[in-house]
């Protein structure tokens, strides 16, 4: 975990989206969809480097696209995004950007 969480939810989600291959990768794992979720925008932003947790952080502020990544046990992994406007959050996996 990169940030200390509030268990609330930092920011609207917009409709929800996810890739095929992201839920290939979710039901291999045995994850549901929404525990990612709920870490996404409680501020958890899983495997990011310190650069996108400054970046996750200033987007809350100005209204910016947020990027959370997951990883798994078997290499796989999985990003969040949601954009900027807030209209839309993504699961998809990185190769599918």
């Amino acid at each position: 975990m990169n940030q200390p969480t509030s268990n609330a939810m930092l920011f609207p989600l917009g409709d929800l989206v996810a890739t095929p291959g992201a839920l290939s990768v979710l039901e291999k794992n045995g994850v549901v969809p929404m525990r990612l979720i709920s870490r996404h925008m409680e501020g958890d932003w899983g495997d990011v480097p310190p650069d996108d947790v400054v970046a996750n952080t200033d987007a809350l502020r100005i209204h910016a696209r947020l990027l959370s990544s997951y990883a798994f046990p078997d290499g796989a992994r999985i990003w969040i995004i949601t954009e900027a406007d807030r209209s839309a959050t993504t699961l998809l996996l990185p190769e599918e950007y």
